[in-house]
């Protein structure tokens, strides 16, 4: 069943705040943890509005940053093709690892 953008947010301010209650915490301390304003901290638990930035802070705060991996999965490759493609651009963006120059060694 697809649920509307408002629904969504109802389900993750429940969420927010259950997650909140679960660590014993009150907003105050919450909000203080995840290093957010107490009021943008309410708004989150209440309406499940705030900024993207606040989001992942609060999320960090609740330590359930792992979870935000998830929301937007690549799509899958359409052939073969597209998978390689779609591999050698992920090893072009890897950072080389550069090797120490070679040492010489001490001569008697």
């Amino acid at each position: 069943m697809m649920k509307t953008s408002l629904e969504i947010l109802n389900d993750l301010a429940g969420r927010i705040r259950a997650r909140r209650v679960a660590l014993g915490w009150t907003q105050k301390e919450a909000a203080q943890r995840a290093g957010v304003a107490y009021r943008t901290w309410r708004r989150l638990e209440t309406e499940g509005r705030a900024s993207l930035d606040d989001l992942v802070k609060a999320a960090v705060g609740l330590r359930c940053e792992d979870g935000l991996e998830t929301l937007f999965p690549p799509t899958a490759a359409a052939s073969l093709d597209a998978l390689l493609a779609r591999q050698a651009a992920g090893a072009a963006q890897r950072p080389s690892r550069a090797r120490a120059p070679a040492r010489k060694a001490a001569r008697p």
